[in-house]
């Protein structure tokens, strides 16, 4: 009893960590404070977990032994740029454990017995069993979801998988059979479970609920993927949420709905970044390729794109008063974070204010620009929100965008019948001169094209970032 006692106090101090967490993961400034409050939090948590424990120590160091190398390794191999693919897997490994816990619980014929501790009435130890049961079946039904889902996921954000949703006809019927038929089968489940059967109507809601996750996922288009690294992100958090219920675990349960939570707020911001409804990201939209075609159409009358060098560029910078640099998943391919950030030194020592703006949903994970920038080290005071620099745009002599292309797409706001209509966008052409770094003259995740490349004071500097920002960066420095 006396470790028990043990544990639940250590699992409060992690608690009180994963809270400060959040609440210093919130701010460029106090990220690696966050991080660290995690990382305790963490350490605590399974060092009273392994305590309490009698039995198995071999099987758990193993665990802690092969879990840390392999963190370890990620952590010194893995590329900022990878982020995005990276955290979409560790949110699968989330759903597989809720799985697989699930499948043990149940297998394991353990009941209800951790909801127990009095004598109960066998109309009571039934009801028990009953609510068990249906917490082994929400955590297998979640679990399964997050692991496909995130799976897919996985392969969209790692270029594995196309990023044009999957619009099969008929699919949100498919949905809703998918959603009735799980009902249904949770339903034979808790009665077969009564009778000391179910595992038969349990693997059928695995398969269905595994289903469902690779359908929803890839129904969903490339540029609504930040909603859906976030929206996996809470999955993962009510998987461990459930799992915790399963084996009665308050940590689990606690830190589950920390981070199912936080994700579902999270997912409602990028949906209100992007002027879109989460129900409308799970139904798919952008990336369609029907108004995606509508839009290149319209764009190409308006002229040609005017292609501009680096040496160009560089003089345009120099004779500049206000420069803002708006980044975009194209640097990160590129890993340009770095060269970006020696060509802003260059030009505040020649006493040109340069400042960063930030679409919440550039690149593919949320805040992925702002840890890039981070990397680079940045500087945290030129780096602005798009709320915060939108309306500075008049003032801005030049304003160079690397590798964006949706978040700055004029057609958002000018175009009713425009796939992104509505999406609020960083106005760039509002200031005197664009420069836009792309590879190609390609649509964005959207599949839209861009009236930017098109305005008159728009000036193309095609080819690879890092490259081009070298380019730049030489002329700058003769």
């Amino acid at each position: 009893m006396e470790l028990a006692q043990f544990a639940n106090t250590a699992y409060l101090g992690s608690i009180v960590l994963f809270i400060l967490a959040l609440g210093g993961l919130s701010h460029p400034e106090t990220a690696r404070r966050g991080n660290f409050y995690a990382m305790l939090g963490m350490g605590i948590a399974l060092l009273a977990t392994f305590a309490f424990i009698t039995g198995n120590h071999a099987i758990l160091i193993g665990g802690l032994v092969i879990g840390g190398a392999t963190g370890y390794v990620l952590a010194r191999k893995v590329q900022m740029t990878q982020m995005p693919e990276l955290v979409a897997i560790l949110h699968s490994l989330v759903g597989l454990a809720a799985l697989l816990v699930g499948f043990a619980t149940f297998l394991g014929g353990e009941g209800a017995a951790h909801l127990g501790g009095a004598e109960l009435s066998a109309a009571e130890v039934a009801a028990e069993k009953t609510i068990h049961d249906v917490e082994i079946y929400l955590g297998i039904l979640i679990g399964a979801v997050t692991f496909s889902g995130s799976v897919m996921a996985f392969g969209k954000l790692s270029g594995k998988i196309g990023g044009k949703p999957l619009t099969l006809p008929g699919r949100h019927w498919l949905n809703l059979g998918l959603l009735i038929g799980t009902i249904v089968v949770g339903v034979m489940f808790v009665q077969q479970s009564a009778d000391g059967g179910g595992l038969t109507p349990l693997i059928i809601m695995t398969v269905i609920a595994l289903l469902f996750g690779i359908h929803m996922v890839m129904a969903i288009g490339g540029a609504d993927m930040p909603v859906v690294v976030s929206m996996l992100n809470s999955y993962s958090g009510w998987a461990a949420a459930a799992t915790g219920f399963m084996l009665g675990n308050n940590l689990l349960i606690v830190v589950g709905a920390l981070v199912g939570s936080s994700g579902a707020i999270l997912s409602f911001i990028m949906c209100r970044a992007m002027n879109r409804k989460f129900f409308a990201v799970i139904a798919g939209g952008f990336g369609s390729s029907s108004g995606g075609g509508a839009s290149s159409a319209a764009a190409g009358e308006q002229g040609e794109a005017v292609s501009v060098t680096a040496e160009d560029t560089a003089d345009l910078l120099a004779e500049a008063k206000e420069v803002m640099i708006i980044p975009g998943y194209g640097m990160a391919v590129a890993q340009a974070q770095h060269t970006v950030n020696e060509m802003v030194k260059t030009l505040r020592a020649k006493k040109i204010n340069v400042r960063f703006g930030i679409h919440p949903v550039a690149g593919r994970m949320p805040g992925h620009m702002n840890v890039l920038l981070a990397e680079a080290k940045v500087p945290y005071d030129i780096v602005f929100e798009m709320d915060e620099i939108n309306d500075d745009f008049p003032k801005v002599d030049v304003s160079v965008v690397i590798g964006a292309n949706d978040i700055v797409n004029p057609s958002a706001l000018e175009d009713a019948n425009s796939p992104i209509a509505g999406m609020p966008v960083i106005e760039c052409w509002k200031g005197t001169t664009t420069i836009v770094l792309k590879r190609s003259m390609a649509t964005g995740y959207a599949g839209v094209d861009n009236p930017l490349f098109y305005k008159e004071n728009t000036r193309m500097l095609f080819g690879d970032a890092k490259e081009s920002i070298e380019a730049v960066l030489k002329g700058l420095q003769q």
